[in-house]
């Protein structure tokens, strides 16, 4: 008997407004514990919200990149439940009434061919706060409420998904999809974008669900995705066995690899939500909704096939350039009006991106900007530099944020083009690799690089390659 996959997301992403759902304090990551709160995102008596126009709009336009529906009314309602992070004992959110539903979003399946995994909804939120436990076991907890009143959005998916492979594409969509409608950077290490999993297993075929099992909290796709493996192997096996599946929370230990029980649920919570009293109804006219769909920016999929026609780039050059938004843009800004984009397009693929995972940084960080990358590219073009003295030349341009212009004239790098002087430094090459030149002239034709790096050493890498290798081959020949 074969099984197949039934898969959910859930998913939150944090909105990058400066201030937060419902007050004003600020939004910033990292700062003192308790040092951005206030009557309002404490829910202190008498404190009343007042809702953040910009995270409504950060909203909308999400919910028109995933193809959702707009709603022209939404509320926002009381969720229930008592947790220590939670100083109110509710969070205020979206239920029957969300702002954005019934969108989808395009992946490959694990055939490569396209398909749609629908968006049930996406709603906003506020977040709670954050516990920090001793490392001691029996030693106390504390609570930072920093987090609490930041804005999230909630997107959750219709159960489209069937493989963990398809869940990874999925979360990476998302993700690019956040980041080039910069409403939120995604940065999973700061909490930004957190997922919760449902999975059931299913006789292949069928079109019921199975025996629903959550897994909470994880904030890396590669976990998300060892996860989903972990699960599909265990439910297999205890369907296989004939034994029947119980209801559970469960938790992700990257330790072991492995999803462990939190609880049993039995039956969905009761949140007791009901509408907010504090807050009116978000109305919305349809020249609001289309003024934030005409800013809409170019989506990752549309930036792929664009940069692909627009500059002559393979399917793999556009699915690394435009994983992020900044690097698309990188690349743009260094590539437009220039002969050879691809040629740039590979020195990104390649030096580029070594520099930022040697030294991780994101593109933000470095000093080589698009236009000093022209600089050395221009300087390439020209014969001033060889390749081989560009690297070391971009490497220098990293570190200092000079640009190759300046470097090469302080470290006096440019290319020997001057054929005399060549001609010179190969005959002295030849005259003193005698044997080396006897077994070219032998037909052992392998020894002539040999030769090119000891002319090229000579001349500290300096000597243009093209001529090196022209002459050298003219006086072996001759």
């Amino acid at each position: 008997m074969s099984f197949e996959a039934v898969i959910g997301l859930e998913i939150h992403i944090q909105l990058n407004t400066q201030t937060k759902t419902f007050c004003s304090c600020s939004t910033s990551f990292g700062d003192k514990p308790n040092s951005h709160t206030c009557p309002v995102c404490l829910g202190l008596p008498g404190a009343l919200p007042v809702f953040n126009e910009q995270a409504l709009n950060k909203g909308i336009m999400a919910g028109l990149a995933l193809k959702c529906e707009v709603a022209e009314f939404s509320i926002f309602a009381r969720k229930n439940y008592f947790y220590p992070d939670l100083p109110k004992s509710y969070q205020i959110s979206q239920y029957e009434s969300p702002l954005n539903k019934g969108g989808y979003v395009l992946i490959n399946d694990d055939e490569g061919k396209k398909r749609k995994v629908g968006i049930t909804r996406a709603h906003l939120e506020e977040d709670a706060g954050k516990l920090i436990h001793d490392e001691n076991p029996k030693g106390p907890s504390f609570v930072d409420f920093n987090r609490c009143g930041v804005p999230l959005l909630e997107i959750v998916t219709e159960p489209d998904i069937r493989t963990p492979d398809e869940a990874y594409r999925f979360l990476q969509a998302i993700k690019e999809m956040m980041q080039y409608t910069e409403v939120s950077e995604c940065n999973m290490e700061k909490g930004e974008l957190r997922v919760d999993v449902n999975i059931s297993m299913r006789n292949f075929g069928d079109q019921g669900f199975g025996v629903k099992q959550e897994i909470k909290n994880m904030n890396s796709f590669a976990n998300v995705k060892r996860a989903l493996e972990y699960e599909v192997k265990r439910q297999t096996k205890i369907l296989r066995s004939g034994q029947k599946l119980i209801q559970q929370t469960r938790l992700f230990d990257v330790s072991k690899s492995a999803t462990v029980p939190m609880r049993m649920k039995e039956e969905a919570h009761d949140y007791r939500y009901f509408p907010d009293p504090d807050l009116v109804p978000v109305t919305l006219t349809h020249d609001q909704i289309e003024r934030i769909q005409n800013s809409l920016p170019e989506l990752p999929q549309n930036k792929r096939e664009r940069l692909k026609k627009q500059y002559n780039l393979t399917d793999y050059d556009v699915e690394v350039l435009c994983s992020s938004h900044k690097l698309a843009n990188y690349f743009e800004a260094a590539a437009n009006g220039y002969k050879s984009p691809k040629k740039i397009a590979n020195w990104i693929l390649s030096e580029l991106i070594r520099v930022l995972n040697e030294r991780r940084i994101e593109i933000d960080d470095c000093k080589v900007t698009p236009t000093k990358l022209r600089d050395l590219f221009d300087l390439m073009d020209s014969k001033v530099i060889s390749g081989k003295i560009a690297k070391a030349v971009f490497d220098d341009m990293v570190e200092s944020g000079q640009s190759a212009s300046e470097i090469v004239e302080k470290k006096g790098l440019k290319q020997v083009t001057d054929r005399a002087e060549i001609v010179k430094v190969i005959v002295e090459t030849i005259e003193e690799n005698e044997k080396v030149v006897r077994d070219y002239r032998d037909g052992k034709k392998k020894v002539f690089g040999f030769l090119v790096g000891k002319v090229m050493q000579k001349t500290h890498g300096k000597a243009s390659p093209k001529l090196v290798n022209e002459i050298l081959r003219e006086k072996l020949e001759s």
